[in-house]
């Protein structure tokens, strides 16, 4: 069978962020015996001469349009991507990418594809395809979001173990190019989450459960990556250490393979669970940095937003990275329901007691559909009169377009507030690209595209911390 397949990442933020989604998919399609091209439109300088230059050279049976991201998430950002993508969609185009998957009938529809693959495109793709190019029916393709005369229908994803995918080999996207101007790598461990937070889209794009990948099979990755020459990588899990034990085999394998002295490392965590042993394993695996999402430092804020750890867990957390060397980010996320000036400050009091290397202070809880928060807002009504919405509320009922939820009870002028609260103290990122009065933002920050191409590595908040410490 011949038949050729596009796929196209169009995210263009800077810095630039490996589509490593786009590595494993194409793995997957030609280990089915599909051929396999990508247009990566990151690097390019018009996005119109890229595409029309590649189209008239080359002829295509399939194109599947990576969507990474539907918007930059940020309250003082609300920078909106998909309409810059619904004119690539007008052809036989199929969507897919976590930002497809977390709203499928919504982008579809504004898009005006006919097709998109919900959960792991590297089990669905392949079958829709080997569909398609035998002239065959595939409306029980699992993951399939289609249309139909009655609508837009989106078959329940299915999603498998994960070391049952061929093994990746990473060379569809130039993973180089990407460390030289995006500072890092990145690397799956697991996927899915089981955890209840009520404005986390994950479990909704990637499943309620953890699938994790062996040990072995995730350090053959990184070996071929540090082939490549990638040697700072961060993780694309939704949470590295959930579960914990999970997170203690692949560092005790990367251990005994050696590969803590060759590759450095970043990772998301999760505040509860995590152990000495662990920070002590993943320091010796290579480990320089954690970002933990800790959210709020108020334990009844904690239990809203539905999270499992308390404020003295993040004591404990903060004693241990300290104790064991490693540095730490802890990530805040204010303005959910119930927060009131009196949690904030509790908060802000908290991170200055516990003294983490870096704090980061989000403002306004973007609302992804299928959420306990988008739940919530539906039954308060998406209404401008709501007065804890903010963005595009008015004719948004699909909730695709960005729009937040920041807690009227803050009072009528939060990020003054905040800002106040904050001063002028260097270990809070509080001001997106440097603006005052805002929420950091690393889409556009021009401070970190020039710091990468002068040689800074690693995770966005840690180079902006060592730019911070070296007088930048």
């Amino acid at each position: 069978m011949s038949f050729e397949v596009l796929l196209i990442n169009p995210n263009q933020m800077k810095p630039a962020v490996a589509p490593i989604g786009l590595d494993y998919l194409a793995a997957s399609l030609q280990a089915e015996g599909f051929g396999v091209k990508v247009l990566d439109l990151c690097f390019a300088d018009d996005v119109h001469t890229a595409l029309d230059a590649y189209f008239h050279d080359h002829n295509v049976d399939a194109v599947g349009l990576f969507i990474r991201n539907t918007d930059d998430c940020y309250y003082t950002g609300q920078d909106f991507f998909l309409p810059r993508y619904r004119e690539w969609t007008s052809g036989p185009v199929i969507l897919g990418g976590v930002g497809f998957s977390i709203m499928p009938q919504a982008v579809l529809r504004y898009c005006g594809a006919d097709l998109g693959i919900v959960g792991d495109g590297e089990w669905a793709l392949p079958a829709l395809l080997s569909r398609l190019a035998r002239g065959e029916g595939y409306d029980d393709v699992p993951g399939l979001a289609y249309r139909t005369d009655q609508g837009i229908v989106v078959n329940p994803p299915a999603f498998r173990d994960l070391d049952e995918l061929p093994f990746p080999r990473r060379g569809a996207i130039d993973n180089g190019r990407y460390l030289r101007e995006g500072g890092m790598g990145g690397i799956e461990t697991k996927r899915g989450c089981p955890r209840h937070c009520i404005y986390c889209a994950d479990p909704v794009a990637k499943g309620r459960v953890s699938r994790a990948r062996s040990p072995d099979n995730v350090a053959d990755e990184i070996e071929q990556l540090l082939e490549l020459g990638v040697d700072w990588l961060h993780t694309c899990d939704s949470e590295f250490n959930i579960p914990a034990h999970h997170a203690q085999a692949v560092c005790e394998e990367m251990i005994r393979r050696g590969l803590g002295d060759r590759v450095h490392w970043h990772a998301y965590c999760a505040p509860r669970p995590f152990s000495r042993q662990l920070a002590r394993l993943m320091r010796r695996a290579g480990c320089v940095g954690i970002d933990f999402g800790v959210d709020s430092g108020d334990d009844g804020m904690l239990h809203r937003l539905g999270r499992y750890h308390t404020a003295e867990d993040l004591r404990e957390v903060a004693r241990i990275c300290r104790g064991e060397g490693i540095t730490f980010m802890y990530d805040l996320l204010l303005g959910g329901p119930g927060e009131t000036r009196d949690t904030v400050r509790r908060t802000i009091e908290l991170m200055r007691e516990v003294n983490p290397s870096r704090v980061g202070v989000a403002v306004g809880v973007r609302i992804y559909p299928g959420t306990p928060l988008a739940r919530m807002v539906r039954r308060q009504g998406v209404d401008p009169s709501n007065p804890h919405l903010h963005g595009r509320v008015l004719g948004n009922d699909d909730l695709l377009e960005p729009i937040f939820y920041l807690s009227a009870d803050m009072g009528p002028d939060p990020l003054s507030f905040i800002g106040d609260l904050v001063g002028d103290d260097e270990r809070f990122f509080f001001g997106g690209a440097e603006e005052e009065g805002a929420d950091y933002d690393y889409n556009e920050n021009e401070l970190l595209v020039e710091a990468i191409q002068q040689g800074y590595r690693g995770a966005f908040w840690d180079i902006l911390r060592r730019l911070r410490e070296e007088g930048w």
